[in-house]
């Protein structure tokens, strides 16, 4: 049910009253958009505080579904979305839309690579980042400084966090801040390190409240540094962010490798999970209720309107209709590539 037009500033009259908000800056955050890449830990707290707080779109996009053990650290989802497998964009903009019917929730359940980026976060006045892996984030950092558009890094390890506002021609981009991109295997991952929690609500929290002065356009307030906290041992650390002597192939140089490559691998190895995504370059859509009367005398399947699931062999394949899956089971991109050959096709 749709709140009166009278009774709208009502539900924000709590922020309105901060210093630089009042019902001038309420109703530009009603005409701003924002991109959240990535529901996971990160981006489903995200989208939650740019949804109450009243930012007119949000647009969603991950290629995951909701799991059990997401439940510890993930904001929107329930044990149901975890039972029936909902892609996650598609469980928070539900959520969403249940908390607030003044925002306009457009979710995308996509694998954010160079072929979808571009259209993804076209429109976009901020992006947000809630992904889980340093590629995805050095091709948003790449897209944003090619069209300008700000965007705000975060990442989460263990109990330790960091995060930056990132002004494309104002201040270092991430290829500034962190150097090139690191190799597989460089960084621990979720798998090996844990995560926390509250140290990804921390970050999420600071990730949005950055963003929010963006679009409420007071740049003036903005933090222009890399904050970092370990939630546990109570350390907190902010390093002002400056620009290099030497030219950054990216926003100096305009060289956008991860953008202008054909394509990003056809296998990723999934953060924790011993899982594998298969992103065939030729995929045709699927007709997934075809499928699973296919499968049905080789495993387990179910299926809804967003995807298919097969149990065999000790393995999990999750199937979307563009072609894309998740092969759970397994950390090896090639025994994954045959596990989908053999029950999707080649």
């Amino acid at each position: 049910m749709r709140e009166e037009a009278a009774n709208r500033f009502e539900r924000y009259s709590r922020q309105m009253i901060l210093p630089g908000w009042g019902q001038e800056g309420q109703a530009r955050l009603a005409t701003k958009t924002a991109a959240v890449v990535g529901c996971g830990a990160l981006g489903s707290h995200i989208a939650s505080h740019l949804a109450r707080a009243g930012v007119g779109r949000l647009m969603l996009a991950d290629r995951d579904f909701v799991e059990f053990h997401n439940l510890p650290r993930q904001a929107l989802y329930t044990e149901a979305d975890a039972a029936e497998g909902v892609p996650k964009a598609v469980a928070a903009a539900r959520r969403l839309r249940q908390i607030t019917s003044l925002v306009e929730v457009e979710e995308h359940v996509v694998d954010v690579n160079a072929d979808t980026v571009e259209n993804l976060i076209a429109g976009a006045d901020l992006v947000l980042d809630g992904a889980d892996n340093f590629e995805v984030r050095y091709l948003v950092n790449e897209v944003c400084v090619k069209h300008g558009i700000p965007w705000i890094y975060g990442g989460v390890l263990g109990t330790y966090g960091l995060t930056a506002a990132i002004l494309p021609g104002e201040t270092p981009c991430l290829r500034c801040l962190l150097g090139p991109m690191p190799p597989p295997g460089a960084v621990p991952t979720c798998e090996t390190a844990g995560v926390l929690g509250p140290a990804v609500a921390i970050i999420a929290a600071l990730e949005a409240t950055e963003g929010l002065k963006i679009l409420l356009d007071r740049r003036d307030a903005l933090r222009r540094s890399l904050v970092m906290i370990d939630v546990w041992s109570g350390d907190f650390e902010q390093a002002q962010t400056q620009k290099s002597k030497a030219p950054c192939p990216v926003c100096d140089e305009g060289h956008f490798e991860l953008l202008d490559a054909e394509r990003g691998s056809m296998t990723a190895v999934l953060c924790g999970r011993n899982a594998v995504q298969i992103n065939p370059r030729s995929a045709q859509p699927l007709n997934l209720d075809a499928l699973a009367r296919r499968l049905a005398s080789v495993g387990t399947v179910s299926v809804n309107e967003y995807l298919l699931r097969l149990d065999v062999e000790g393995y999990q394949l999750t199937v979307f209709p563009g072609g894309r899956a998740i092969v759970k089971g397994t950390d090896d991109p090639a025994q994954a590539r045959a596990l989908y050959a053999r029950y999707v096709g080649s």
